[in-house]
């Protein structure tokens, strides 16, 4: 697959579906509903992906993890507080996870671009591992894009939570989904255009 249709396609599946399904579950089944709808593109994906080419896509996992974690706060009957920012709290849980996978030998974005190579064609899986240990240029790269993303998500946390915090409940959703959709539209083109430097550079 054409590295742009590929990134254009985890876009959509893990972005894009997933908000037209809650917007669009929100009214009609409330919260928890809309939060169940938003998970089943995913579940789909994963499911077809696993059956087809028998690979496992661990940036939707990654967004999986994020809903049900949504849903354990949402369940769990928390205060009116907290329920107002768990989305926040979770994507800056995911930014937490992000900047502390820095520290393992191998952090996420490593995970996440070996399973999406892994796509391609059998055996692509095995050759980016053996990138990693003789291209020091590849980790370097790997590494700075697990911070940009780390950072990212927890500056993107901070501000909606003192977004949530300071506005009144309406325009704090509005301005919370805005800064949701353009920090992640953000760093998914920084990442596109990061990677075709990279490679260009190499």
């Amino acid at each position: 697959m054409i590295p742009s249709l590929r990134y254009t396609l985890a876009f959509v599946i893990n972005v894009v579906m997933p908000a037209a399904a809650y917007r669009l579950a929100l009214p009609h089944y409330g919260l928890l509903g809309a939060l169940v709808a938003s998970a089943i593109p995913l579940l789909a994906w994963v499911c077809i992906d696993l059956i087809c080419s028998r690979h496992f896509d661990a940036l939707s996992a990654m967004v999986l993890a994020a809903i049900a974690m949504s849903l354990l706060i949402l369940v769990s009957e928390p205060s009116q507080w907290l329920r107002a920012v768990r989305e926040p709290l979770v994507s800056g849980i995911i930014g937490a996870f992000f900047l502390l996978s820095l520290f393992a030998r191998r952090p996420l974005v490593f995970y996440l671009a070996r399973s999406t190579l892994a796509r391609e064609r059998t055996g692509r899986a095995l050759e980016f591992d053996t990138m990693w240990q003789v291209r020091p240029a590849l980790v370097k790269s790997i590494r700075l894009m697990t911070a940009v993303w780390g950072v990212g998500l927890v500056s993107e946390n901070a501000g909606r939570l003192w977004v949530t915090y300071s506005m009144d409940a309406d325009e704090a959703y509005r301005l919370s989904a805005f800064a949701r959709y353009a920090t992640y539209a953000g760093l998914m083109g920084w990442s596109i255009f990061y990677r075709h430097r990279y490679i260009k550079r190499q």
